[in-house]
């Protein structure tokens, strides 16, 4: 008889658990706020006042996890742990043990000053280790922390029963990708890709779709685009500038799922499974009802001590699993960008599309237009300089179009268990940015 008590006052409790614990995620990930005159999340704000407060120890704590990384991971070589959650961490194989390794390396090397200027200074190693890795380390913490109130508690039920029959046809996706895409551009593009893998992993998405989602939604955040608008002296066309990239990214979006590589993935889960984890919506529902159906039964199966060993599980798959890659592959090819005239050259090809297309000064531009493969920032630091207000711009919205940066959105996605290749993000990387470039310089030809 208690046994039937429980229960029942579960089930019952279960639309308020859902409705509570939702709330709150939608509220830490999701809703904008204005602090201090600047635009952000809370997550985002966490992060922001921890790395204020310990931003002179956070290289020297990135570089202690990454060893922690390097460490665990050559003694896994040897002796394999025999916990699933250690096991996860540590058991990679040899070319991830080599980037680790690297990435480690590369972190001791710029946090003692003991390399070249070319590798340690603040536009390479530095910049890494300085600037953008203390960022991912706050994130991580807060964003791992909070993930389970996303997660757990059948937020993302709901949004997949209301949004598939618009994901669907539109974009090939369930509708719970939905929420990624959200917390992405309102937080941060790392926060969508650790959402989409932990998705991934639990058997809610398959190859094909975690793919898509991980390179075509987790979009560059508010706060990001408006770093990248500020270095380019154009904040007076801040609304102009977000309808311009969310029309190129909605048209990438529409074409990206329907052509190779994504296309070529295939619709198996990660546990090999190939049936389809979307359960089809009774008749006598509407999407509505059965959507807060699906979202009280998952909040109903989950514990609320859940969200603290889940959150400290993510954060520590996070720091382990994703720092000495962003590091290794960062700093490679943010050295290269600032070192070589490789991306001037491989951009060269883009100088007569942008004659064709009446963009001034297309010679300075193509410089930018695939550096941004290496680092978000690098284009807008390029063409700060350029005097033609309609080719900063272009410049400025492309940035972020192309949403693939090896220094932390490629590395994220690389790190992860989405089934991403270095190549697949080459060549999404210029597909997008063929597909998008027209958008932008039609947009900025009317604004401009």
């Amino acid at each position: 008889m208690n046994m039937n008590n429980d229960t029942h006052s579960q089930t019952e409790a279960s639309p308020l658990r859902f409705l509570f614990f939702s709330a709150i995620g939608i509220f830490l990930f999701m809703i904008p706020m204005r602090i201090d005159g600047e635009i952000t999340i809370p997550v985002a704000f966490l992060a922001d006042l921890l790395g204020g407060w310990a931003g002179p120890v956070l290289p020297a704590a990135a570089s202690l996890f990454m060893g922690i990384a390097a460490v665990g991971s050559l003694i896994a070589a040897v002796r394999p742990p025999q916990g699933g959650f250690m096991n996860s961490l540590f058991a990679v194989d040899l070319s991830w043990l080599v980037i680790r390794l690297l990435g480690f390396i590369l972190s001791i090397i710029v946090l003692f000053d003991l390399g070249p200027e070319w590798l340690i200074s603040s536009a390479t190693g530095g910049l890494l280790l300085e600037d953008l890795i203390p960022l991912l380390v706050t994130v991580f913490l807060f964003a791992g922390i909070f993930l389970p109130f996303l997660l757990q508690f059948g937020l993302l039920e709901f949004c997949g029963a209301v949004l598939s029959p618009i994901m669907r046809p539109l974009f090939t996706l369930p509708g719970r990708s939905s929420i990624d895409c959200a917390a992405s551009w309102l937080g941060d593009g790392t926060i969508g890709v650790l959402l989409t893998n932990k998705q991934y992993e639990q058997g809610h998405y398959s190859k094909r779709e975690a793919a898509v989602i991980g390179t075509t939604f987790s979009v560059v955040s508010i706060t990001f685009s408006i770093v990248i608008l500020s270095d380019m002296n154009l904040t007076a066309y801040i609304l102009p500038y977000y309808i311009t990239i969310v029309a190129a990214g909605f048209v990438a979006a529409l074409i990206m799922p329907r052509i190779p590589p994504l296309s070529r993935k295939k619709d198996v889960y990660a546990d090999g499974g190939s049936v389809s984890r979307e359960q089809p919506r009774p008749d006598s529902m509407n999407v509505f009802q059965y959507g807060f159906r699906e979202a009280s039964r998952t909040a109903a199966g989950n514990k609320v001590s859940s969200i603290l060993t889940g959150g400290v599980k993510n954060v520590l798959d996070m720091w382990i699993g994703v720092l000495p890659v962003v590091m290794a592959l960062g700093t490679t090819a943010v050295v290269i960008a600032e070192n070589t005239p490789f991306f001037a050259v491989i951009g060269s090809p883009f100088v007569p599309l942008l004659d064709l297309l009446q963009v001034p000064e297309a010679v300075k531009a193509s410089e930018t237009m695939l550096v941004g493969f290496a680092d978000m920032l690098l284009p807008s630091i390029l063409g700060a300089g350029i005097e033609s207000e309609l080719t900063r711009f272009v410049i400025a919205a492309l940035s972020v179009t192309q949403l693939i940066y090896m220094s932390e959105v490629g590395g994220l996605l690389l790190a992860s268990k989405l089934p991403i290749s270095f190549i697949d993000l080459v060549l999404i990387f210029l597909e997008r940015t063929i597909i998008t470039l027209p958008v932008i310089i039609g947009c900025a030809h009317l604004i401009f």
